[in-house]
């Protein structure tokens, strides 16, 4: 009998992408993958645990699998996992924690095939060529684990571990496969993504675009997850500039726009350097898309710490804004912090921040009118209607009796509603 293979994931793109490695390992060994919902033999949790709502949820999930099969084999990976490892094991029905560095070394760890000590040995980031489609219009390929920053609200350095980059010919086999398999859209992502290639010789981020767009050829476009603002060289400016398969898009973390707090948060740069480096972005690369991560309610941050986040981000040209409310970690600096802010006031200064993104989004689109811009046809709004994402990022709909799903298309822009670009298919 064929035994079922159920996945969860909570949090950022690498653990999606984790998960979905770890799904293709089960698929190769001849397990059937059914819904969350669904009976299963075996129910993989990939948790986070960069907030205490990912605490809560992670645990919500791990007792849903346990009231639909209390005789399946509950397996819980990822941050969480790492930092609390007894708090996720004390959960009834829990079969099997397993560390950020073992993740990838579950089916064999439930076979028995290999001791928990000899799948943590592992350091390196192995290569998976997918054996098929999966869901998503869009693949990932993470280049990259770890992080070595320890911005002092951030549990992510104790959780993943130390920098370490995917073999750049790995990198390249792996979006050769994703190519074959039709996929348009390649993102490339990573804890901290910048940083690829620091525990490697001779080549960067930068070098490592070079290198796949010489190396594989096809129909086909390269997105870059977060970048952190230190790490946005002219070099990899003058790339994605220069290549329209590199997509106009820049994620670039602000966190906040107060000086004061920035040093707080050891982020290593000022306003004033954000500031410019946005602008001198959205001269190089016309129609760029610029988003940011900004947290309110770090401990200490004052109203007028908050006034200089907000005017710091209306006059620059954002596309759109993650706005997060800080919450406190055990373990990191920031928790012991006095000032601690009260949730009503991260509240009030978090909604502000999302009614400015509302206006910048809407900004932002209006300046694409009359543009013909390539979108990767992602879903089916309408009987008629499909929606995708372009190159800049810009959610887009548009009317066409031809589906076209998983394709790249032009779409010529000539309105907007409610901040998604409204156009029509072009020849």
């Amino acid at each position: 009998m064929v035994k079922k293979a159920a996945f969860y994931t909570l949090g950022c793109k690498v653990n999606q992408v984790d998960t979905e490695e770890i799904k293709e390992d089960f698929l190769r060994r001849g397990y059937q993958e059914v819904g969350f919902n669904e009976v299963a033999d075996v129910y993989v949790i990939n948790t986070c645990t960069v907030t205490h709502v990912s605490d809560k949820k992670a645990r919500a999930v791990i007792r849903r699998a346990s009231r639909r099969n209390p005789l399946a084999t509950i397996v819980v990976t990822g941050c969480l996992a790492q930092a609390a490892p007894q708090q996720i094991e004390a959960i009834p029905g829990v079969s099997l924690v397993v560390d950020n560095r073992s993740k990838n070394s579950i089916p064999q760890l439930i076979e028995g095939s290999i001791s928990k000590a000899d799948a943590a040995n592992n350091e390196t980031i192995q290569p998976v060529l997918y054996s098929h489609r999966h869901e998503r219009t869009r693949a990932f390929i993470k280049i990259q684990d770890g992080c070595h920053s320890f911005c002092s609200y951030c549990i992510v350095p104790y959780t993943r571990g130390a920098v370490r980059s995917k073999k750049p010919e790995h990198v390249k086999d792996e979006l050769g496969r994703l190519v074959e398999l039709g996929y348009r859209e390649i993102v490339l992502t990573g804890i901290h993504s910048g940083l690829y290639g620091y525990d490697l010789r001779d080549i960067d981020l930068a070098g490592l675009l070079k290198y796949l767009l010489q190396q594989v050829r096809g129909d086909y476009r390269l997105r870059l997850s977060s970048i952190e603002p230190l790490e946005v060289t002219p070099v990899l400016l003058e790339l994605a500039a220069s290549h329209d398969r590199i997509c106009r898009h820049f994620h670039i973390p602000l966190q906040s726009g107060s000086n004061a707090v920035l040093k707080a948060m050891n982020r290593r740069y000022d306003r004033d350097y954000y500031g410019e480096l946005i602008l001198d972005i959205s001269r190089r690369i016309p129609g760029v898309g610029l988003s940011a991560d900004v947290m309110v309610g770090f401990p200490g941050e004052r109203d007028a710490d908050f006034q200089d986040t907000y005017d710091l981000l209306k006059q620059l040209p954002m596309l759109d804004l993650h706005v997060f409310k800080y919450s406190r970690r055990d373990g990191t600096p920031a928790a012991l912090m006095p000032g601690q802010v009260a949730e009503e006031i991260k509240q009030q200064r978090s909604q502000v921040l999302l009614e400015l993104a509302i206006s910048k989004r809407a900004e932002a689109v209006q300046k694409q009118q009359g543009q013909v811009i390539e979108v990767l046809v992602e879903q089916q709004a309408g009987s008629h209607t499909y929606s995708g994402l372009s190159d800049n990022y810009i959610t887009v709909k548009w009317e066409s009796p031809e589906d076209l799903r998983g394709e790249l298309v032009p779409v010529r822009i000539s309105g907007q509603e409610q901040g998604v670009a409204l156009g029509s298919l072009q020849p």
